[in-house]
């Protein structure tokens, strides 16, 4: 009681992860464009989020290791270890660099309120100075690695942004029977399975499965905390979804049909703050891109250490090497031409493509009895997840078909 922080553990960085600014973003797109209808989809990607992370967390507690070191460990040849290591290795990159510029053009989102014309031309390419920016100061903070405090301050702000939502979707005063209809009544309007995709990859983030299986290590040890691993886990995760439906709820009642920039978005907020919400908003979506400008390239590189089996040294030359070059990737895609909404919602939609891959691989490890003994998956739980897994597999599937098909 004297101090409450001490007990936040690895649950509320995995919730601070998917309310960041691709949430932001698509889930006012959803709201937008489809009102209640889609509610129902984030409903179960919160579902499929608990159920995956908490899965994470005892192979992490039970085992002492990372997802990607129980993998190599339990595949019998040499072949199929490199095999999967290649594929880990490749998910996590392709997806994290997507992931990174989302976060870097949501960052640049926010900043476009207050800076108009943010282009730069040099020869034939104009770039986008505020990415370079945000990537800058993403650059300088992992490479000195003294960003706790900046990080637990934008961490802040992204909860007051979060408040603020839950505070708006209240005074919105929406049709509540509706909003239920949609959360418990799923639903495919037309032109809608891109953004049930997007929905799913803002909130099931795949690198989090990974970065939960290393954290509880450091909070917790043994099985003996488990109890205490799924407390943070089902607290954070659930609070995380209600601000994701909220920002949902609040843009149902945006009256505008494109959504382009923060003042676009912005509007969820007028209810609460007014004309200053676009300001309001801005820095909320600074906040949220800068701090996953920081953690996905961290992510991708914890992810290449345990499938190459590095030394834990942070500032390692090959350590730096990974982060680096999701960091770079992040910043050429959102500075080169694409709108800030177009790469957030692909970066979403890449997630949820890759979702399957890095779900399946977890899904087997848990169910194994040489690997977490008791503790393994009982038959709901495996059921439950391969319901998941199988999920994300259609999803993925008439997802592409709609691309090259239709």
């Amino acid at each position: 009681m004297k101090n409450p922080l001490k007990n936040i553990g690895p649950g509320t960085l995995v919730a601070a992860a998917f309310i960041g600014p691709g949430t932001v973003t698509v889930c006012t797109l959803a709201g937008v464009k489809f009102g209640f209808e889609l509610l129902w989809a984030m409903a179960l990607s919160i579902l499929a989020t608990i159920v995956l992370q908490e899965m994470a967390a005892r192979l992490g507690l039970v085992t002492g290791k990372g997802l990607a070191a129980n993998v190599k460990e339990q595949l019998p040849t040499p072949l199929l270890r490199v095999a999967a290591i290649v594929l880990i290795v490749s998910a996590i990159l392709i997806g994290n660099a997507a992931y990174e510029a989302g976060n870097i053009s949501g960052g640049v989102l926010g900043l476009q309120t207050i800076f108009k014309d943010a282009s730069l031309t040099l020869g034939n390419f104009e770039l986008n100075y505020l990415s370079l920016l945000i990537g800058l100061i993403a650059f300088v903070l992992l490479f000195i690695g003294n960003y706790k405090v900046i990080e637990r301050s934008l961490v802040t702000l992204v909860i007051i942004m979060s408040l603020s939502f839950l505070i708006a979707a209240m005074l919105t005063s929406p049709d509540w029977i509706s909003v239920l209809k949609g959360v418990v009544t799923p639903s495919l309007p037309s032109e809608s399975i891109l953004m049930v995709i997007a929905l799913v990859g803002t909130t099931v983030v795949p690198y989090n499965l990974f970065l939960h299986a290393s954290l509880v290590q450091e909070k917790w040890s043994g099985a003996g905390q488990l109890r205490a691993a799924r407390k943070d886990l089902y607290v954070s995760i659930i609070l995380g979804g209600l601000v994701s439906m909220a920002i949902i709820i609040c843009a149902a009642g945006i009256q505008q049909g494109d959504v382009n920039n923060a003042a676009d978005l912005a509007k969820g907020l007028e209810p609460l703050y007014g004309s200053v919400s676009k300001y309001v908003l801005s820095l909320g979506l600074f906040a949220a891109g800068i701090t996953s400008a920081i953690t996905a390239p961290l992510a991708a590189a914890y992810v290449a250490r345990d499938c190459f089996g590095w030394k834990k040294e942070l500032k390692s030359v090959a350590f730096r090497a990974v982060w680096m070059f999701i960091l770079v990737l992040g910043v050429v895609f959102s500075s080169i031409g694409f709108t800030s909404i177009e790469i957030i919602q692909f970066a979403q939609v890449a997630n949820g493509l890759l979702l399957p891959i890095i779900a399946g691989f977890l899904l087997w490890i848990v169910t194994k009895k040489a690997v977490l003994g008791t503790n393994r998956n009982n038959t709901w739980q495996t059921i439950i997840g391969l319901i998941i897994v199988m999920a994300t597999v259609a999803l993925g599937a008439r997802s592409l078909y709609k691309v090259f098909f239709s």
